[in-house]
């Protein structure tokens, strides 16, 4: 049964990635073959252009493997009220919850751009368990305090994933901004060079929505981040009967709570923003990913030990 749920989420994400892929390439390339130059856009436009959603069955199929997915990971992480986890999982369940979160986000914004880059991500970390197989832990998997604490920690691991594709995503844009503010030859090489990558980015909503859209996942990721920090510290009194320890997740799970905290204080304080706040946004979720994945990583393939 489980090999049938990889092969079908594996089948819907790749095909509405190539999918995808297929009709932006088209459109990119359909104004060469008529002759007409193509006009440079302002993201500002992005609602009318060529690729600006998801169709109606494409988001059928997407919800499809939305579905498929997630019930592949309930079977394979709970097996019969034990739990197999590792890096793998993790990186499924973290693009399984982004894909989820953008399907939402699809319903209110053109962001064709954000599902170019999502699909094809959650395809592959949909594929990891079978490489990796993760480990066997935790005799009280099954006790609620537990399920909740990992709910928790899974969905605001999820904003965050979306939240740095956004933030890539930006950075892009205000690239291709600033070439075209730029000389003459720079605004040639914007508009030529990279042909692909401008017609991907008109697909977006203007910049100021991207940030927006950014700071609110941001703000929901950094509340579920810090219920994830205290109901880790309630689980480990009282299931496993001691303190939190500081080893290198935890202490990786601190400083990126650290780091989002400051990114969000600094907003709220000063209205931080541009490619430095950008780039913070990914030097912490590169934090949040060293102690999710990272620990359970070198545990898991490195060390061959189970780790929490």
């Amino acid at each position: 049964m489980d090999i049938v749920l990889y092969a079908l989420t594996a089948l819907l994400y790749g095909g509405l990635a190539v999918a995808g892929w297929r009709s932006h390439r088209h459109a990119a390339v359909r104004p060469m073959l008529e002759s007409v130059p193509p006009v440079p856009r302002a993201p500002a436009a992005a609602g009318v252009s060529a690729a600006s959603g998801m169709s109606t069955p494409g988001r059928a199929l997407l919800f499809l493997a939305l579905l498929a997915h997630g019930v592949l990971l309930h079977t394979t992480i709970f097996p019969q009220n034990a739990m197999v986890f590792g890096f793998a999982f993790a990186l499924s369940a973290m693009f399984w919850l982004g894909a989820g979160i953008y399907w939402i986000e699809s319903f209110f914004f053109p962001l064709d751009g954000l599902r170019l880059l999502v699909l094809p991500l959650a395809c592959v970390a949909s594929l990891l368990p079978l490489a990796f197989n993760g480990v066997r832990v935790l005799p009280y998997s099954a006790a609620p305090m537990f399920k909740l604490h990992f709910l928790i920690a899974n969905i605001a691991y999820g904003l965050f994933v979306i939240a740095a594709l956004h933030a890539i995503l930006m950075l892009l844009v205000e690239r291709r901004l600033h070439a075209m503010r730029g000389g003459v030859s720079q605004r040639h090489g914007a508009a030529a060079g990279n042909g692909w990558l401008s017609s991907w980015l008109d697909t977006l909503p203007p910049l100021l929505t991207l940030e927006k859209l950014l700071f609110r996942l941001i703000g929901a990721g950094f509340v579920l981040l810090t219920l994830t920090l205290i109901s880790g510290i309630v689980f480990s009194e009282q299931l496993v009967d001691r303190a939190l320890s500081l080893d290198h997740k935890t202490v990786f799970a601190i400083l990126s709570w650290v780091m989002f905290g400051a990114l969000l204080t600094a907003r709220k304080v000063s209205g931080w923003r541009g490619r430095a706040a950008l780039r913070w946004v990914l030097a912490s979720f590169v934090a949040l990913l060293l102690a999710y994945v990272g620990s359970r990583f070198v545990f898991e393939v490195l060390l061959h030990r189970a780790v929490v």
